[in-house]
């Protein structure tokens, strides 16, 4: 995996940056966010629940779908050809909760969002135990952009938070890489700014 992180200044440098204005659009989707452009200005839209990418639910179909093949076919040399007849026993849970998550994961993807209010980013996540996370732009200390092999392949990559709390670290997956660099450089230049209290 690479990161690409970007460390926010201290507060004791002085910024001569100012804050990126939003631009409005009427489109609501998620897919209108990668445009033919340099910046992706809808990711920057406040006040609107944006979505990942719908190439994540791929990336995870399949990697978990991996896995679960890789669970069935060792059960089946375990408990068939070695006549460790135990091996059902893990081999069926195991089987059952990965065909559960592959079920569920079209929802749990469109369960997860992000929204740019004044003063912080919120996140959401969770289907039955929802999760709101509220990261205020003065806390951000790290912005960091991680991506796998097959995230690089889809390119799509995840957003990662770092704060003075730990707790209130957070890591957005499935966003297009443009749109996970034009956030990153957006937070950057904000958090620099409530920083120094400009």
């Amino acid at each position: 995996m690479t990161n690409s992180p970007e460390k926010i200044p201290d507060s004791n440098r002085a910024s001569t940056t100012t804050e990126t204005a939003a631009v409005p659009v009427t489109a609501p989707e998620f897919e209108g966010l990668v445009e033919p452009r340099s910046e992706n200005r809808l990711a920057l839209e406040g006040g609107v629940w944006h979505q990942i990418s719908p190439k994540y639910v791929t990336v995870q179909l399949i990697s978990t779908g991996s896995f679960l093949l890789i669970v069935i076919a060792a059960t089946l040399v375990l408990a068939l050809l070695m006549h460790q007849l135990w091996a059902w026993i893990p081999g069926g849970i195991m089987t059952v909760i990965l065909a559960w998550t592959l079920a569920i994961l079209p929802r749990q993807a469109r369960a997860i969002g992000y929204q740019l209010r004044d003063d912080d980013l919120v996140f959401r996540r969770g289907i039955l135990w929802q999760r709101f996370v509220a990261v205020p732009y003065g806390r951000m200390q790290l912005i960091d952009i991680t991506h796998g092999p097959l995230d690089r392949g889809f390119g799509i990559a995840q957003l990662k938070f770092v704060t003075a709390a730990a707790a209130t670290g957070v890591v957005i997956p499935g966003l297009a890489q443009s749109t996970a660099e034009t956030l990153r450089d957006h937070l950057v230049e904000v958090a620099e700014s409530r920083r120094t209290g400009l």
